[in-house]
């Protein structure tokens, strides 16, 4: 396979800072900003862009070096939900540019990147989803979010080996650099059986590396950096991005919260960082505080040993899945629609 470019502006920075600092959630602190249950955030981009705006400010005020943008569910396959399927160029569109305008205020180089999630389609023969249709799909979503001037793709929450394929090649095409995390829910693996170890090769012979590869979501903190140990054993020269949420999801009535403290996501930071990973950032239940705490544990960090499973739990708590390598079944968590 070809190298990735040899320049772009994440990798580059990435290259002068070391270790990068991601954002938070997105519907989590959307929610709190008035977002209804079942509504598309995809349509705020152009309802409420002020609540957009200060989502982004928000994490570049907490020390952010990467935002993502509000498109996550912004392929035709999610926006037909919500009868905006022909709007998918100028929603994601909007999303990169409110993103753009809030990054290039910063005062400082903040990655913008285009945030691009699974279709919620299984593909053939799983589905009917062909991998020509998933290809297509992607690049009109990815086609508004360079318009609107991304820096890089950003493919995440991903189940599927071929539906990461198809976005990247998506990105490829547009001559876009691109990143893409998996969601290591499932007993250790992504719910369509990716092994973290082998996150590396989904994309062998597309012809352009991606600049990145990681785990996002899940289901704790304790578990994503258990996905980390096995991604950078892996291939410990690999680019590695973690990005997990705050904590453990817990039911209280009908609402979900989120059982991690800002010092949990710190040290959260400093495990990650030990670990290799050199994006580390928040998914669901991150905010603004969470993140100034990993900023600032970040920003502290001393290179410490290399943690075990036994030091991630004893200081982030137990592990909420069988892991990976173990050949266990554990029972299938209902995966999340939506990041954050």
């Amino acid at each position: 396979m070809n190298a990735a470019p040899a320049s772009n502006p994440l990798a580059d920075l990435i290259a002068e800072k070391g270790v990068l600092l991601a954002d938070g959630a997105t519907g989590t602190n959307l929610f709190a900003a008035g977002l209804e249950a079942g509504e598309a955030p995809e349509l705020w981009n152009e309802s409420n862009p002020d609540k957009i705006r200060a989502l982004h400010q928000g994490f570049i005020d907490a020390g952010a070096d990467i935002i993502l943008t509000n498109s996550f569910g912004g392929t035709r396959h999610r926006l037909k939900l919500h009868h905006a399927q022909d709007r998918v160029f100028e929603l994601n569109r909007k999303a990169a540019e409110l993103a753009r305008e809030v990054a290039d205020k910063a005062g400082r180089k903040v990655i913008v990147a285009g945030s691009v999630g699974p279709t919620g389609e299984l593909l053939v023969p799983l589905g009917a989803l062909t991998y020509e249709d998933a290809v297509a799909a992607f690049t009109e979503q990815l086609e508004g979010l360079k318009a609107g001037g991304i820096d890089v793709a950003w493919i995440e929450t991903m189940s599927a080996p071929d539906e990461i394929r198809a976005a990247a090649q998506a990105a490829t095409g547009l001559g876009l650099p691109y990143v893409y995390t998996g969601s290591f829910d499932t007993a250790g693996k992504t719910m369509m059986g990716l092994h973290p170890r082998d996150i590396h090769n989904v994309v062998d012979g597309l012809g352009q590396k991606p600049v990145a590869v990681g785990a996002n979501c899940g289901v704790g903190a304790a578990d994503i950096l258990s996905s980390l140990l096995d991604m950078t054993n892996a291939d410990p020269n690999a680019t590695v991005v973690v990005k997990g949420n705050c904590g453990i999801p817990e039911f209280r009535g009908s609402e979900i919260h989120y059982s991690g403290t800002p010092d949990l996501m710190a040290n959260y930071a400093h495990l990650a960082a030990n670990a290799g990973a050199k994006i580390i950032g928040g998914c669901c239940g991150t905010s603004f505080a969470h993140l100034a705490a990993m900023r600032q544990a970040l920003d502290n960090h001393v290179q410490g040993p290399r943690p075990t499973i036994e030091t991630i739990v004893e200081t982030i708590g137990p592990m909420r899945n069988k892991t990976a390598g173990d050949g266990s079944d554990a029972p299938r968590r209902e995966r999340r629609g939506r990041r954050g």
